[in-house]
């Protein structure tokens, strides 16, 4: 999967002469936690929740409340913003996203191709569009959890004894567990009732659980 295939393309965006006030209304209406600043089709930084809370007065301050607000109108985007935005391609794989994400230390990243903002990748993307699949959230079926079954000839074994049962395999992963020393397998099978299944495995030596969705 590639960048373009998860980011969001339609991304709010402010101009760096923004008032925070402003700035802090659209992020509240549109429910995010950043806004990429662009002025005149140029990327020039990122505004995000934190800073904008970081920027504004004390809770403790002796300032009114219209005097708060009249602040926070003042005050620009262009003074709180980061420049040193991380960006990405849209091309890029999902992996290489997430590890720059992550080497960056930053919950999104701005996707531009020839220069121009075309979307934002965040960590929710990475939630719904990869890793909900990958545990078989939103999926039908029982998910079963097949211990010290994480090479290749035992996963081929399991894989054979579904085909047995002619079930279809909804999601499936290797989970590696340092606690408990074993790379297990986590299978999710369109069944009802996975018994006749799970009988199959445990007599084959496998110790299997239904794992909770």
């Amino acid at each position: 999967m590639h960048v373009k295939e998860l980011m969001t393309t339609n991304v709010i965006t402010v101009s760096s002469n923004t008032s925070i006030a402003d700035a802090r209304k659209f992020m509240v209406t549109h429910n995010i936690l950043r806004l990429p600043v662009v002025d005149k089709g140029k990327l020039v930084g990122i505004v995000s929740k934190r800073r904008i809370a970081e920027a504004s007065p004390s809770p403790a301050t002796s300032l009114s409340i219209w005097e708060l607000n009249y602040l926070l109108a003042k005050m620009t985007v262009k003074e709180i913003m980061a420049k040193d935005v991380i960006t990405i391609s849209p091309d890029a794989t999902a992996e290489a996203a997430l590890a720059l994400a992550q080497e960056r230390k930053v919950g999104a990243l701005i996707v531009v191709d020839e220069g121009h903002l075309v979307g934002i990748v965040t960590t929710n993307d990475y939630v719904y569009r990869i890793l909900n699949p990958l545990l078989g959230l939103g999926k039908p079926g029982v998910r079963l959890h097949v211990y010290d079954c994480g090479t290749t000839p035992k996963i081929e074994e399991i894989v054979r004894f579904i085909n047995k049962h002619d079930l279809t395999i909804e999601a499936l992963h290797v989970d590696d567990s340092p606690e408990r020393g074993t790379r297990d397998l986590i299978v999710q099978v369109n069944a009802d009732d996975p018994a006749k299944l799970i009988e199959d495995l445990t007599t084959r030596g496998y110790r299997v659980e239904i794992r909770e969705r």
